[in-house]
């Protein structure tokens, strides 16, 4: 998971800075010291690393806070406001053109950094914002990059413009813009070509495409996973063609998380949005303040709120049906399906307790606890029940459990202990209705957990 080693070490710095009742210019220099270290482990910039800590240091070492009632969450406070400084400070959205006038966005970046996938992840996200976009398959080099598109497309309910792979992408995007003014779409992204490194060809082609079209946001994907080099990229993109933004995929692999450190510093142009997975809506805006909060360990209470909201589809009256049965103990296999269903699409259960504060030296012990295998067998299990035996556990004699147990492809100890642990669960919803989510026996925002 994105910046945990970063995230551990930071955790322990700050942990010692709170254990000091007093703390000396020795003190702060030595914790920063500590920083400087694993931000340059993390793949952060050299020159952004030591312009950070300066900053840091400078605000640090004065008598309000050395002389303070609690200057160790000082030092934290500062190095948490100069990180979110580091990643632009503001929110940043996609400019849109005003009133009923077209959008133009021009996609760019190397060939496998997700750019196909996140041009239609933002075309989705788009779309939800009451905008009607056209996809453009520009892309007429590599091989199966046209299908791709309209694959994703059809996913996202979105129309997709393609000529082939047969024509100049300069022609298909000025027929792609004509297209969307005859039929009432107000944004035009355009899926460009990449390469696998940056060449003349490239650049040339992108700067043709710019000359000859009114481009009006230039987004470029960058693959976090690459660390500085992504950084590097992202500053000949921007030297060489224009960008307005940046778009930062797969910050969900196992990468130091650097470039979401760096990008802004270096190149002057914000992270828009972040890939977070490769289902199309794994795709969260950028906010500096929540990045800073996820990076040193504080959670991010609010993006976890609100992929709850976006992923949670329940209507009111099945809602208080389900909270009524659940304060009696009701809650039956019909429901933990439901609720596997909702973990797994907001990311697992790793995703999610990675954003609550605190959480974040403890990932690695959850990484090591949630067994995917056993929760894909339990899985297995509910649905080799039939219907009534979900909706009514009871009914689970021995030889049913015996069926059941063939149709998940286990033993029959396997099936005996699941319901009886989950018979165990029943009884706790029932002797304790509040830890199910106060009066209205929710999760966040109606979410129940399989646990």
């Amino acid at each position: 998971m994105a910046f945990e080693s970063l995230t551990d070490k930071l955790q322990n710095v700050f942990k010692n800075l709170r254990s000091k009742g007093r703390l000396t210019e020795e003190d702060v220099k030595a914790a920063l010291k500590e920083v400087k270290i694993a931000l340059l482990e993390a793949d952060v910039n050299f020159k952004v690393v030591k312009q950070f800590v300066k900053s840091v240091e400078e605000r640090a070492i004065g008598s309000d806070v050395m002389n303070g009632l609690n200057p160790g969450q000082m030092v934290i406070k500062i190095v948490n406001e100069e990180m979110i400084a580091l990643m632009g400070s503001e929110t940043n959205e996609i400019q849109m053109q005003p009133g009923k006038s077209i959008t133009t966005i021009m996609m760019c970046g190397l060939q496998g950094a997700g750019k196909t996938t996140t041009t239609a992840k933002i075309a989705g996200k788009l779309k939800l914002k009451g905008k009607k976009p056209l996809l453009a398959a520009c892309d007429v080099y590599r091989p199966a990059a046209i299908k791709q598109l309209q694959i994703n497309g059809e996913k996202q309910q979105v129309d997709v413009f393609s000529m082939g792979d047969n024509q100049n992408p300069v022609n298909i995007a000025k027929a792609a813009i004509a297209h969307a003014e005859k039929n009432g779409h107000n944004v035009v992204i355009l899926d460009t070509a990449g390469r696998l490194h940056i060449d003349e060809d490239m650049m040339t082609e992108l700067q043709n495409i710019k000359s000859q079209v009114d481009v009006h946001q230039t987004l470029l994907v960058v693959d976090a996973m690459t660390g500085q080099d992504a950084v590097t990229v992202a500053k000949e993109f921007d030297e060489k063609i224009g960008i307005d933004g940046v778009v930062l995929s797969k910050m969900d692999g196992d990468t130091r998380g650097g470039a979401a450190l760096s990008v802004k510093a270096v190149t002057g142009k914000p992270i828009l949005y972040v890939g977070m997975g490769e289902k199309l809506s794994d795709l969260e805006q950028f906010y500096p303040d929540r990045m800073a909060g996820r990076i040193l360990g504080m959670g991010d209470v609010l993006s976890l709120i609100e992929k709850v909201q976006e992923n949670v589809s329940i209507d009111e009256a099945r809602e208080k049906e389900m909270a009524a049965r659940m304060k009696k103990g009701k809650f039956d296999f019909e429901d933990y399906l439901e609720s596997m269903k909702q973990m797994r699409n907001m990311g697992g259960i790793a995703s999610i307790l990675g954003m609550m504060p605190g959480m974040g030296k403890q990932l690695g012990n959850i990484d090591s606890m949630i067994d995917e295998k056993q929760l894909a067998r339990t899985e297995a299990i509910i649905l080799s029940m039939t219907p009534e035996e979900r909706k009514n556990p009871k009914l689970l004699n021995l030889s049913r459990k015996s069926r059941i147990a063939r149709g998940a492809g286990v033993d029959m100890a396997v099936v005996n202990r699941f319901v009886k642990q989950f018979e165990q669960s029943q009884k706790m919803m029932k002797q304790m209705p509040g830890l199910m989510g106060g009066k209205r026996g929710r999760g966040f925002g109606g979410m129940r957990f399989p646990f």
